[in-house]
């Protein structure tokens, strides 16, 4: 059986998440029992949500355990297999964490899925045409609900999630504007995402001149919100949402490190009877596949070009996804394995 080297978490974090959390870690893969395949990760998602999971905290996830591998989403191939329903060469996508190789009980519901990677790249499974892409979906589908010529905000407009929230949006006929951090990205956003107009937040002090900003980029006011951010954007929207309007609360990156994040107007929501609702992808399974099949088509026909942030090698994992953090990514961050 092959060398793994593996990511383990070895303290929590006190605040900010710093590189000594993380600890690299050398074994061997076990012996595999019947049912199992031995897969070879090619790609490591990093995502916003580990920030989240490395806390000891009551939460939607269990807590990141110490000593223990730690979690994320991977692509790879099959190099070893005692499951008839999988075959070495297979390429996969499951939960094989911050690892070069994972032993999977292949068996079990949703541990692991075969992908096709003729039309579609490998890494976008674990991006535009996996959670990220799904995330989008669910947000804008079910909880906005858009409707031609209304107008859609998405924050992290740049991201995993808000590229392919532009591409969604717009393929349903609304206005789309992006929230993001610097004129690169914004430039980007528009050019290459499509987005109608993107803001650059870091020109802007506070939520009113956000605000403001938003006004002149959403004339007819706001009627779907895409939140990952919170803080000073989601205060800076909620002054610009129409009557009615819906906000699908994904994300709070602005508070993933402990900090508390107050609201300014809450009482918009009232005033303006929105519909505020927090989700969770992985609790809506029976979406995936209509979420994916019109994500794999929007990738496959150039619809969404979505970009990517690559680290090359398990070791550069803890530092690529303390940039994520900060937003120094550009697109969807990944690590590539081999």
């Amino acid at each position: 059986m092959p060398q793994n080297k593996q990511i383990h978490l070895d303290n929590r974090p006190v605040g900010e998440a710093v590189a000594s959390n993380f600890k690299l870690v050398h074994g061997e893969t076990p012996p595999l029992q019947a049912g199992q395949v031995l897969v070879r990760h090619h790609f490591l998602s990093l995502d916003p949500y580990m920030r989240g999971r490395m806390n000891d905290a009551k939460s939607y996830a269990q807590p990141q355990a110490l000593g223990q591998t730690m979690g994320g989403g991977t692509v790879g191939e099959v190099i070893e297999s005692r499951n008839a329903k999988f075959a070495v060469g297979d390429k996969v996508v499951g939960m094989g964490g911050w690892q070069q190789y994972s032993v999977v009980d292949a068996d079990q519901p949703g541990a692991l899925r075969k992908v096709d990677t003729t039309h579609i790249p490998l890494s976008a499974y674990l991006g535009a045409v996996g959670m990220p892409g799904v995330t989008a979906w669910y947000g804008l589908v079910k909880i906005i609900e858009p409707k031609a010529g209304q107008t859609m905000v998405v924050s992290a407009a740049t991201g995993a999630v808000g590229s392919a929230f532009a591409a969604l949006s717009k393929a349903r006929g609304c206005r789309t504007v992006g929230i993001a951090g610097g004129p690169e990205k914004c430039k980007y956003a528009v050019d290459e995402l499509g987005f109608d107009v993107c803001i650059d937040y870091k020109l802007h002090k506070d939520a009113n001149s956000l605000s403001k900003a938003l006004k002149d980029a959403c004339p007819t006011g706001v009627d779907g919100y895409f939140e990952n951010v919170g803080g000073m954007v989601l205060d800076a929207v909620l002054l610009r949402m129409n009557a009615f309007g819906r906000i699908a609360v994904c994300g709070m990156i602005a508070g993933y490190n402990g900090a508390p994040l107050p609201m300014t107007y809450p009482a918009l929501i009232l005033m303006n009877r929105l519909k505020v609702e927090g989700f969770i992808v992985s609790e809506h399974m029976e979406v995936w596949p209509d979420a994916l099949k019109e994500l794999g088509t929007l990738v496959a026909s150039g619809k969404l070009r979505a970009r990517e942030s690559v680290a090359q090698g398990l070791e550069a994992a803890p530092e690529a996804f303390l940039g994520l953090l900060k937003g120094k990514n550009f697109g969807k961050q990944l690590v590539k394995l081999i």
